[in-house]
């Protein structure tokens, strides 16, 4: 259950974060709701994951899957281009994600 709550928090952090963009400055209110609404969750679903996994491992996903989905957001919705660099640069995060949680002392196993 407290993965479900982490990907729902992560899915929550990824609309937030598209739709700052479309916000334009919080000048448009749709997507200006989107953000606050979606922030609210994220936060208060990685709040409850934090009672059982550890904070690393929490921050570690959450951010890291952030990222790459944010990435593919900004290439799908905005047009925003995803060289060499980026695709190996979120690679790396989704590598470094998974030594952390496949071989880190602090993760749950």
């Amino acid at each position: 259950m407290n993965w479900l709550i982490l990907s729902i928090a992560i899915i929550a952090e990824v609309i937030a974060t598209s739709a700052l963009k479309a916000s334009e400055g919080f000048t448009r209110l749709l997507p200006s709701l989107l953000v606050a609404v979606g922030y609210s969750i994220s936060f208060y679903c990685l709040s409850l994951t934090l009672k059982v996994i550890p904070v690393g491992v929490t921050y570690a996903i959450w951010s890291g899957v952030g990222v790459v989905l944010v990435s593919l957001a900004g290439w799908y919705l905005y047009g925003q281009a995803l060289d060499l660099a980026s695709v190996i640069g979120i690679a790396l995060i989704v590598c470094g994600v998974m030594v952390l949680n496949l071989f880190g002392k602090m993760s749950v196993h």
